[in-house]
């Protein structure tokens, strides 16, 4: 694979279809599994790279395995180089300006909204957590100058508003110091 720009990302109610359909999502083209597992509540998660075309084969592939269990899937061409360090919580910030956190029902829509966010406007994705202790929810926090932040997630919202699964959006200006040691 010359391009690993594409993520996939398929996102099943039950654990059981979720790892069938990964295996199936893995023989049906050349790609890469970043991640499979179990989150809540009793759902299951593929993360998968490599190029559009195949990307799309395997997404195809699972859907059909997983069949009505599917919560959501995403196809994500060129991904922006800030959501994978933000997914695997190794992104350090210095220093907080305006903080940006978006909430949403599904964690492929969240990726999508994620990478639509860091595109938008110059922002920083901070993290980006994925269901698991969250009742299968997932969100993502980034900063940056009060107008960019404003912009990013007026386009992250968008994302999720039109698939259904945005829970919340919210913008903070200026955060106070103690909630910024609270939360990071």
């Amino acid at each position: 694979m010359s391009d690993f720009s594409a993520v996939g990302i398929l996102e099943t109610n039950s654990i059981a279809l979720g790892i069938e359909s990964a295996d199936a999502m893995l023989k049906s083209a050349e790609v890469t599994l970043i991640d499979a597992h179990p989150v809540c509540p009793g759902k299951f998660i593929i993360v998968l790279r490599g190029e559009v075309g195949a990307i799309e084969t395997a997404i195809s592939a699972g859907k059909k395995r997983a069949a009505t269990t599917v919560v959501d899937s995403a196809v994500i061409p060129r991904v922006h180089e800030d959501v994978f360090p933000a997914l695997a919580g190794a992104v350090v910030v210095k220093k907080l300006q305006a903080v940006g956190v978006l909430e949403t029902y599904s964690v492929a829509c969240l990726i999508r909204s994620a990478d639509a966010a860091v595109k938008e406007a110059e922002v920083k994705l901070i993290e980006a957590r994925l269901a698991t202790g969250i009742g299968g929810k997932g969100f993502f926090i980034l900063t940056g100058q009060v107008g960019p932040v404003k912009d990013a997630m007026r386009a992250a919202s968008e994302i999720a508003r039109q698939n259904g699964l945005l829970h919340s959006s919210i913008v903070i200006p200026q955060p106070h110091e103690e909630l910024i040691k609270a939360i990071f």
